[in-house]
């Protein structure tokens, strides 16, 4: 049987036009996805958009449109982008669709019944921005940490969900589960939190019309955390599993790919994601997901991005200057994978030009050109063997460990490794003077390298993939021709 692995990004809250920082997740999961299936898994990657609020309301008001509307539109822009940027996405789930809307009722109703869910008045102080009552111990300064303002203070009749029993469950959880919470530097935190004591989650608003009505009680709109975090089961057809007529002609198989294997997430909604989803689907009695992998921050330039300064990188405006692959390369070995990052011109410049277009695009031009004038064709197989194809072997194995890892800059090292001593080996053995007095010697670097080189295509292909099917189609067997640079140099 063939092994599944279900990966999923966050669903991007709409209030905004994407930017790097959502980029960044959404490649994650691209490249973990295409990893996955090269190796012959049945991946299912999710992605999608969070589309009920408080500050989608707003924004549209502002902007004179009907929330429906402002979310048609917003998405397409997430859409597009991922189109831009190559995403292999297998479901793109929206909020505001039937499959999810239904879903989310009929779970709050069963959670009513059972008594995890019950009504009561709130009182608290809200962020509008988290969309979430922040407790008075995690306020900075009377702020909300997160998006340093101040929280207002609200007071509505809610139903809550019974979080506070699911503390010692999920601190068992996280005991006999070492990698739910990763990295694992970042356990501690939410360890912590729940350690400290876990109180009941207001669930819904009255306050609030564009949301999710509650099924039995209309006047509560269903709060956007409840509701968005069941995306993750609603695209793979959970609401089919509880009967709902309306989905019974669903094509995603639940049970197939369910519990989910890695949730990427950004660092600043860990903790919605590893305490009140797990409980939640404790509450339901399905199993947890393998991974909840909160990744960190980038700042521009050294400082956050933010409205106000007018920092947010559009991707597209480096895409369309330099290609989609650079950018993809450049986030993921610039910084480990799990912790912040800084971007700037200068830094992405450096890397294209010393490792893009010096040592990978020179390196496969200076193989080819030499193999074009001492090799009449590139075999598909033959017996090649030789130091540096030892090398790739290992490298492979190495390679394998540190993409399962998510450790995707020590997966790219290790590519590059091999990539600077194949350029090295080429410096020492010199094929194009050896050519002259041992050609056949000459012929079998050549060969060496030529082989050793798919490996490197077959490194690459997650990250760079339009860069990979290119490699592929000059290394491929058959007759050699002469190509033009994979990367021209740019001005630094």
């Amino acid at each position: 049987m063939t092994k599944k692995f279900y990966v999923t990004t966050p669903i991007y809250y709409l209030n905004s036009a994407p930017h790097i920082g959502h980029a960044y997740t959404t490649l994650a999961a691209d490249i973990l996805a295409r990893y996955k299936k090269s190796k012959g898994e049945d991946v299912y990657f999710l992605t999608g958009t969070d589309e009920h609020g408080a500050n989608i309301e707003k924004a549209a008001n502002n902007a004179g449109i009907t929330p429906q509307k402002w979310v048609d539109n917003m998405a397409e822009k997430f859409i597009d982008l991922w189109k831009v940027l190559n995403i292999s996405y297998d479901d793109f789930i929206r909020t505001t669709q039937k499959r999810h809307e239904l879903t989310v009722q009929e779970i709050f109703e069963i959670l009513l019944k059972k008594g995890d869910i019950y009504k009561g008045k709130y009182s608290g102080k809200y962020c509008l921005s988290c969309e979430a009552y922040i407790d008075e111990s995690e306020l900075v300064d009377g702020k909300c940490p997160i998006h340093k303002k101040e929280p207002q203070l609200i007071e509505e009749e809610t139903y809550f969900f019974k979080l506070s029993a699911y503390q010692e469950p999920l601190l068992k959880f996280y005991e006999q589960n070492k990698d739910f919470l990763s990295p694992h530097f970042r356990a501690a935190e939410i360890v912590n939190f729940v350690k400290n004591g876990l109180r009941d989650l207001s669930v819904t608003r009255t306050k609030v019309k564009w949301g999710i009505p509650v099924k039995s009680d209309p006047a509560h709109t269903i709060y956007v955390w409840f509701d968005a975090l069941i995306n993750y089961i609603s695209a793979v057809g959970y609401g089919k599993v509880l009967g709902i007529n309306e989905l019974a002609d669903y094509k995603c198989d639940f049970e197939q790919y369910w519990p989910a294997d890695t949730h990427l997430i950004g660092k600043e909604i860990f903790r919605f994601h590893a305490v009140i989803w797990p409980a939640v689907l404790m509450a339901l009695g399905l199993p947890l997901p393998k991974k909840v992998f909160a990744h960190g921050w980038w700042t521009v330039e050294g400082e956050k991005m933010s409205k106000s300064l007018g920092n947010f990188i559009d991707p597209r405006d480096i895409t369309d200057k330099y290609g989609v692959d650079p950018l993809r390369y450049f986030i993921f070995r610039e910084v480990p994978f799990g912790g912040d990052g800084d971007f700037s011109m200068e830094a992405f410049k450096r890397r294209f030009n010393a490792d893009l277009a010096n040592d990978l695009g020179n390196l496969l031009s200076r193989t080819l050109n030499m193999a074009a004038k001492n090799l009449k064709e590139i075999p598909q197989d033959c017996a090649v063997s030789g130091s540096m194809l030892e090398k790739c072997a290992s490298a492979d194995t190495e390679y394998d460990v540190h993409m399962n890892n998510l450790e995707f800059d020590k997966a790219l090292d290790t590519a590059w490794l091999i990539i600077g001593g194949m350029n090295k080996y080429i410096d020492e053995t010199k094929p194009w003077s050896l050519a002259k007095s041992e050609p056949e010697k000459a012929k079998a670097i050549l060969l060496e390298l030529v082989f050793a080189l798919r490996y490197v295509c077959k490194w690459i292909s997650p990250f760079m993939p339009q860069t990979a099917e290119e490699m592929a189609r000059r290394l491929k067997a058959g007759v050699i021709e002469k190509y033009p640079p994979l990367f021209p140099r740019i001005e630094a």
